[in-house]
Order: C-alpha cells, then sequence, then structure tokens
C-alpha cells in the first residue's frame, strides 16, 4: 500500500473494531474472576492464584502464537483467538466446576496473546511508517476502552444471571470481534513495503523464534530490557492506588472513583500521544512516560489524605496515558520482515515478564518493608526504566534500526 494511498479510515472498523469489543469481553470479567472463584470454593489464596492464569496463560502462548499467526495470517488468528476466548467464557459461565473455570481463565490469557500479536502485526504491516505511532497508541487506547466499558456492559447481566452474566457478556462479545475480524482486508504481500522499516526480505531460509533471537539480540537486551520495564511499572500501578487507599484509611467508594479518575485521564490522550511519537521521536514519549509515572510512584507514599493520592493517581495516570502504544510501536519499529511475527512474540513475551515481575517486586518489598517501601522500589524500576530508554531508544533522526544485530 503505498503511503501516499494510505488512509487509516479504510481500514479503521476492521482494524480497531475487534479490539474495542475483545477488550469490552476481557473488561466485563476482570471484576468478577475472584468473585467467581470463591463462589467455586477456592480460598482467598487460591482466588488470588486463578487471576493470575491469564497472565500465565498470555505468558506462555506468546511465543507458539507466532506459528498461528505465520501460518495462517493475521485476519484467521484474530478470528481464531476470539472463538477461543468465546468458547472459554461459555465454559466459565455454564460449568460450575473449580478446575474448568481455572482452565478457562487460562484459555482467555492464550486467546489474548495469540490476539495481540495478530492485531499488532497487522497494523504494522498494513500502515506506512510515518503513521505508525498514531496507528498503534489509537489501537492501544482503543483497547483501553473497551476494558473501560466492560464492567458497565456485564452489570445488567450480572444482576439478572448472577456472576456468569459477566462470562455471556463476554463470550458475546468475543464472538463479535471474531466476526469483525473477518472483514479485515488480507494483506496483499507479507514484505517491508509501507509498513516495514528496519530489514529488506532476503532469499533465505524462513525465520524462525531462535533465528530472530539471535539476530535482533542487542535489541532484545537493550530496549527490550526497556520494554520489560515499562510493562512492570504499568502492571504494579494498578495496584498501588487501591492499596494505598486503604493504608490511609479512605473508604472503598472514594478509592475507587479516584482510580477510576486515573484511568480516564489515561484513556483519553493515546492519540497525541501518538502524534508525538509521529513527530519527534519515540524518545520523546518513553522517556517523559516512566519519569512521569516513577515521580507519581514516587509522591504517592507523600499522601496522606484523598486529594493528595487523587494527584498523584492523576500523575501516574497521565504518565501512563501518554505512552500510549509505545511498547507496540518499539517492537513494530525493530520488527524485521520477513520475521515479524516471530520478533513481536519475542517482544509481548518481554512485556509479560515484566507485567508477571512488577507485582511480584512490590510483594515482595512490602513484606519484607512496608507498602511504601514496596511503591518506592517500583518509582525506581520507573527512573531506571527512563534511563534505559534515554540510552538506547534512538532519537528523532537515528536510524530505525541503528542498533538491531
Amino acid at each position: 500500500m503505498p503511503a501516499d494511498d494510505f488512509s487509516l479510515r479504510k481500514i479503521a472498523i476492521p482494524a480497531y473494531g475487534p479490539t474495542l469489543l475483545y477488550g469490552l469481553a476481557t473488561g466485563a470479567i476482570l471484576p468478577v474472576i475472584a468473585l467467581s472463584a470463591r463462589g467455586l470454593g477456592a480460598t482467598v489464596a487460591l482466588a488470588a492464584l486463578v487471576i493470575t492464569l491469564t497472565g500465565v496463560g498470555s505468558l506462555l502462548t506468546n511465543v507458539p502464537a507466532t506459528i498461528v499467526t505465520t501460518r495462517f495470517g493475521e485476519k484467521w488468528a484474530l478470528v481464531a483467538a476470539s472463538a477461543w476466548c468465546a468458547l472459554a467464557m461459555v465454559l466459565a459461565a455454564s460449568v460450575p466446576v473449580l478446575w474448568v473455570f481455572a482452565v478457562a481463565v487460562f484459555m482467555v490469557g492464550m486467546a489474548g496473546s495469540v490476539f495481540g500479536l495478530a492485531r499488532q502485526s497487522y497494523l504494522t504491516e498494513a500502515v506506512p511508517v510515518y503513521f505508525r505511532a498514531r496507528a498503534l497508541s489509537t489501537l492501544g487506547g482503543v483497547n483501553r476502552i473497551g476494558v473501560f466499558i466492560g464492567p458497565f456492559a456485564a452489570a445488567g447481566a450480572i444482576s439478572l444471571f448472577g456472576t456468569a452474566g459477566a462470562y455471556w457478556v463476554g463470550a458475546a462479545a468475543a464472538v463479535g470481534a471474531g466476526i469483525l475480524s473477518l472483514q479485515v482486508p488480507d494483506l496483499a504481500v507479507r514484505s517491508p513495503g509501507a509498513g516495514a522499516a528496519v530489514s529488506a526480505p532476503d532469499a533465505g531460509p524462513a525465520p524462525t523464534v531462535r533465528s530472530i533471537l539471535r539476530s535482533h539480540a542487542r535489541v532484545f537486551r537493550t530496549i527490550g530490557i526497556g520494554v520489560l520495564l515499562i510493562a512492570a511499572v504499568r502492571a504494579t500501578r494498578q495496584a498501588v492506588i487501591p492499596l494505598w487507599g486503604q493504608h490511609i484509611g479512605l473508604d472503598p467508594t472514594a478509592t475507587a472513583l479516584i482510580y477510576g479518575l486515573s484511568g480516564a485521564i489515561d484513556m483519553l490522550i493515546f492519540y497525541p500521544a501518538g502524534k508525538a511519537m509521529d513527530t519527534w521521536g519515540r524518545r520523546s514519549v518513553a522517556v517523559p512516560c516512566m519519569l512521569i509515572m516513577g515521580l507519581g510512584l514516587g509522591l504517592l507514599p507523600l499522601a496522606s489524605e484523598a486529594t493528595g493520592l487523587l494527584l498523584a493517581a492523576l500523575l501516574i495516570g497521565f504518565g501512563n496515558g501518554i505512552g500510549s502504544g509505545i511498547v507496540m510501536t518499539l517492537g513494530a519499529d525493530f520488527s524485521p520482515s520477513p520475521g515479524r511475527p516471530q520478533f513481536l512474540g519475542i517482544w509481548r513475551l518481554l512485556a509479560d515478564i515484566g507485567t508477571m515481575a512488577g507485582p511480584g517486586i512490590l510483594s515482595g518489598v512490602t513484606a519484607a518493608a512496608s507498602l511504601s517501601a514496596g511503591i518506592g522500589a517500583t518509582a525506581v524500576l520507573g527512573l531506571l526504566g527512563a534511563v534505559v530508554l534515554w540510552t538506547w531508544v534512538p532519537g528523532r533522526k537515528a536510524a530505525v534500526g541503528s542498533i538491531t544485530g
């Protein structure tokens, strides 16, 4: 697709519609997974473990997802992931057995890995480089909007059918995502074309995960570490706001309102973030994203009442919001073609490791010292991430592939 002929409007519904519905599907069930597990007889500790199964499913499926996407293409990978997610939701809603429910939650994580890889790979190929960050930050923003809407969409069904209603809403949304995915235009060629900026195809053997890991080792151990730190801080920020609210004695309603306002500012600025990346370079957003989140987290333990917590939460939300799409954009920039799905699978694996590690560090430091120390450790991760990204993310005039190899 020549850059001069590109129009995001032509692919907006098939590119973003499935993401909105898939985000709604996952958002609908997130608040009730622990409640469902408890209702099926799980202890509090076991219910917490069940919640982590979505992350475990995603983590373990990132690399296998590359095989699905490479063999069947992005379009059919999206359809298959949506169908798998819908099946998981139906199992969770209709089979009241704890181990079946746990398997269903794991399946949701598996589906999310394939769906996320396929949608990122498709937009990277379909969108020209000069528009890439806006396209991918919009993708991240649309997903956040779907997740935000999900609990509200499920509320009515829950009032009628109990917690199972959330999973039926999720199943319907996942089916809708699959149907819309059928409208995704096929890519004429899987080559650099408009969407690739790093590697030219060669006539050598087909790339594998191992060969991509070897040829792009320097990217993974530099910018990849920065991506891991971004994911760690983002995952931890979701826990620290309610935990600190409880610590200073706020009632759950006030804490939920503060958390919601932080999420709202996060959602509202995804497109300006993408525009900034396309105009001034990736570093112009990646570094401030981590600095602002690190600053917000550092200020959080100083909050002793609702106003202080709100200001820190808004700062954290703003920092996360300006980084909308940054992980996907950096992955797209450095992914080679051929070999893009394999590269992005490894990239998503690094992000998922960070997502799992961040709350683990918070928990460990809190257990060893205090909650404020745990939050402080997370703030340090944010500042460390800013240093790593400043060091390794190319400036505006640098070649995107300048550290590949």
